[in-house]
C-alpha cells in the first residue's frame, strides 16, 4: 500500500470515528515547505480510553499492527503509540494531545486543506515551524528538522503570523534557533 493510501485510510478512520486530529511532521512540512521523503506519518490526536475500540477494527491484522496496550500506555503518559502497515513497514506515529499550552494552541489552530482526492487536517505553518525548531533543539541540533523549519519559513513568509511566531519562540525558548533561521532565510518578495 502506498503512503498516500495509508494516509487516506487513516483520515477516513479518524473522521468516521469522530476523533479530532492534526497531521504534523514531515508530511506537513513537505506540503508547507520543501517536499522530502519520509516513512512515517505524524499525527496528534485527542482520544480517550473509549476511542480504542474504534481504532482496533480499522487497523487490524493482517493489514496493520496496532497494540491496544500501547495506546493505553500512551494515554496514561501523554506520549505516543504507532500503527504499522505490515505490507511495507510504513508507520503512523500517534501523538497524544498533551496538557502543554503550545500543544493546545496549535491544536486549536489546525486547518483543513485538500490533499490529492481528499481533505486532511494539518497544523498551521507557524506551528509547524515552531514544532520543527523545538524538535531540532530537543534532538541536539538536528539539521533535518531545522532545514524543514527554514524552508517552510521561506515558502510561507508572506502569510505567516509573525507576532504569533515571536510570542511562542520566547515561550518555548527557541530564540537561538529562531535568530539563525531568520539570518539564513532567503526571502523572495
Amino acid at each position: 500500500m502506498s503512503q498516500s493510501q495509508l494516509l487516506k485510510d487513516l483520515v477516513e478512520a479518524l473522521d468516521s470515528s469522530a476523533i479530532p486530529y492534526m497531521l504534523t511532521g514531515s508530511i506537513v512540512s513537505s506540503l508547507q515547505g520543501e517536499p522530502r521523503a519520509t516513512h512515517d506519518i505524524d499525527i496528534v490526536v485527542l482520544i480517550s480510553e473509549n476511542d480504542i475500540e474504534k481504532l482496533l477494527p480499522v487497523f487490524a491484522r493482517p493489514k496493520y499492527f496496532l497494540d491496544p496496550d500501547a495506546i493505553r500506555e500512551a494515554l496514561a503518559c501523554q506520549s505516543m503509540f504507532n500503527v504499522i502497515d505490515l505490507s511495507n513497514g510504513d508507520k503512523v506515529d500517534f501523538w497524544i494531545l498533551t496538557n502543554e499550552p503550545f500543544d493546545h494552541s496549535r491544536f486549536a489552530r489546525r486547518q483543513q486543506q485538500p490533499f490529492l482526492d481528499f481533505t486532511i487536517t494539518t497544523s498551521q505553518p507557524e506551528d509547524t515551524i515552531l514544532s520543527k525548531l523545538r524538535w531540532a533543539k530537543l534532538s541536539g541540533g538536528s539539521e533535518k528538522q531545522f532545514g524543514d523549519a527554514l524552508r517552510i519559513y521561506e515558502v510561507q513568509y508572506g502569510i505567516l503570523n509573525h507576532d504569533y511566531l515571536s510570542e511562542w519562540v520566547n515561550k518555548l525558548d527557541l530564540k537561538k534557533l529562531w535568530d539563525r533561521l531568520q539570518k539564513e532565510a532567503v526571502i523572495v518578495e
